[in-house]
């Protein structure tokens, strides 16, 4: 298996819209619901959990944070990774990246990275729990750790290995209808992703691929 060839995901074709979804209503999205949720989580099941393989190489355990700050209108961290990366260079992510030998847990190994790429700090991160794991094309086992963030944190951005890093409303990534598939093919094998574009003022946040998947998990735990 090889790398995939360079593209622009923004100019791949969407062929469908989940409109036909309903939204997460505003009342779950609050601090107070979303720990109701994971103290009595629900019967469900994730709807992405694993992409096609197009890098050949040994799997790798790795946890993001989904962290929620608990704004008036709560909102989600993301980030932008610097161009110059060796994986998905430019790519929207979740603070997070690969467990170290030391890190207990993937909680662990998400707290450690989201204060090494934007300086959060654990004492303003309350851990909600975790969702099933999300297995990347570049073969990494992914654990998402869902956590409310404190809006009194601040943010010192390590240059390395984050580029940006913004926040988008939980309610517009929690509703379908921003939700697009896009389908690619290359060598006869199609590949499909999700995206969920987000106007940021003048600049477009463009949402897609394990970021989205790891969302509309998060958006089917949320609706189950």
């Amino acid at each position: 298996m090889t790398q995939l060839p360079l593209f622009d995901p923004k100019q791949v074709p969407v062929f469908q819209v989940d409109r036909h979804l309903e939204a997460v209503p505003a009342q779950h999205l609050t601090p107070v619901a979303l720990q109701a949720r994971f103290a009595h989580p629900p019967v469900w099941q994730p709807e992405l959990v694993r992409e096609r393989q197009f890098l050949d190489r040994a799997p790798e355990q790795a946890a993001v944070l989904i962290g929620i700050v608990m704004r008036d209108e709560p909102t989600v961290l993301l980030t932008q990774r610097p161009s110059h990366m060796s994986t998905h260079p430019g790519q929207i992510a979740f603070a997070g990246g690969k467990r170290d030998e030391g890190d207990a847990d993937a909680v662990a190994t998400a707290l450690r990275e989201a204060q090494e790429e934007v300086g959060l700090e654990a004492h303003h991160v309350q851990v909600l729990g975790t969702l099933p794991e999300y297995v990347t094309g570049s073969s990494f086992h992914v654990t998402p750790v869902v956590a409310l963030i404190s809006p009194q944190m601040t943010l010192h951005l390590n240059s390395h290995e984050v580029a940006d890093a913004f926040e988008v409303p939980l309610a517009f990534l929690m509703n379908p209808a921003h939700h697009r598939w896009h389908r690619f093919e290359y060598e006869g094998v199609s590949r499909e992703w999700l995206s969920i574009p987000y106007q940021d003022g003048e600049t477009l946040r463009f949402v897609w691929g394990a970021t989205a998947g790891m969302l509309r998990n998060f958006y089917r735990f949320l609706r189950a």
